[in-house]
C-alpha cells in the first residue's frame, strides 16, 4: 500500500508537478522581463521630468537675476536722488538742518536713559 502512494507521488512530480514547475518559471521569468521594461521606461521619464525641471528652474533664475539687477539699478538710483535731496536741502537751510540733528540727538539720549 505504501507502494503504491509513493508509486503514484512521483508519476505526479514528473507529470504534473513539472508542467506546475515549469508554468511558474515562465511567469516568474515574464513578470522579470515586465519588471526591466517597466524599469527602463520610469527611468526614462524620469530623465526625462528631470530635464524638464532644470530647464524650468534655469529659466526661473535667469528671470529672477535679470529683475533683481533692475531692482538693484532702482535701488542705487533712488539712493542718489535722496542724497541729492539732502545736501540741497542741507545748502538751502543749514540752520534747520542743525537744529533738526540736536533735536533727533536729544531724542535718543533721552530714550538711551529710559
Amino acid at each position: 500500500m505504501s507502494y503504491s502512494i509513493f508509486q503514484s507521488g512521483r508519476s505526479r512530480r514528473n507529470g504534473t508537478f513539472h508542467n506546475l514547475e515549469s508554468g511558474i518559471e515562465e511567469q516568474i521569468e515574464a513578470l522579470r522581463n515586465e519588471l526591466a521594461e517597466l524599469t527602463r521606461l520610469v527611468g526614462k521619464s524620469s530623465r526625462h521630468q528631470g530635464e524638464k525641471i532644470r530647464s524650468q528652474a534655469g529659466a526661473g533664475y535667469e528671470e529672477l537675476l535679470g529683475r533683481s539687477e533692475d531692482l538693484l539699478r532702482e535701488l542705487q538710483h533712488g539712493y542718489e536722488r535722496g542724497t541729492t535731496e539732502m545736501r540741497e536741502t542741507v545748502r538751502k537751510h543749514p540752520l534747520a538742518t542743525i537744529g533738526a540733528a540736536a533735536g533727533f540727538g536729544l531724542a535718543i539720549a533721552f530714550l538711551a536713559r529710559r
